[in-house]
């Protein structure tokens, strides 16, 4: 039985490891080349495994470019944060993948993915930020909550692209501490008229 069990956690883990090598290899391919030009046996020979695995793991391209923006961007701040603290986990959310030197580039790319390409936007807005924007609403609660929080995802997502990929000056060049101080305002009065009620969340 014990040999039994620690192969099947062997192969959990070599699984878990083949996953995380073929989306690094999948990060630098698509922020090398795009969404369009990247293959899937471009991806399995970066990883070095057979694309017939890469299939077997991910599907096809769309899932494995899914996946691959699921692992660049951690909404998990974001989504747990309640009621009142989403205006501060918004706006440092804005920086999450960008400001660090190791993911900065994939993460630009990815992103000019989505904006340059109908299928990589399509991904990205039904699998990655729908599903969050779905759950800050629920955070915010009221009957206008979807609205608020679409809006509040568009404030993130335009100093995102004005920042990084427009690179405008006054945006791009300021410091982090003085973006937040301005941001946050105004993104606490798009949730302010609920933060008088308790986290609609269960605990």
């Amino acid at each position: 039985m014990v040999d039994v069990d620690q192969e099947q956690v062997s192969r959990a883990e070599r699984r878990k490891r083949t996953e995380a090598a073929v989306l690094a290899a999948a990060r630098r391919q698509f922020a090398e080349y795009g969404f369009e030009r990247t293959t899937i046996r471009a991806v399995a020979a970066d990883a070095g495994i057979d694309p017939a695995l890469v299939m077997q793991l991910f599907g096809n391209k769309e899932q494995l470019f899914s996946a691959a923006a699921h692992a660049s961007i951690d909404i998990r701040p974001l989504v747990e944060a309640p009621v009142a603290d989403l205006p501060k986990a918004s706006a440092a959310h804005l920086f999450s993948g960008f400001e660090d030197p190791i993911r900065r580039d994939s993460s630009e790319a990815l992103l000019r993915s989505c904006l340059t390409h109908p299928t990589a936007g399509q991904i990205l807005l039904d699998q990655v930020m729908a599903p969050a924007q779905s759950t800050v609403a629920a955070t915010i609660g009221g009957d206008d909550a979807e609205l608020r929080a679409a809006v509040l995802n568009a404030c993130t997502l335009g100093v995102t692209i004005a920042r990084y990929l427009l690179k405008v000056p006054a945006i791009a060049q300021a410091d982090r501490g003085d973006l937040e101080r301005i941001l946050e305002p105004a993104l606490r009065a798009l949730v302010e008229a609920q933060l008088g009620h308790s986290d609609p969340r269960p605990a």
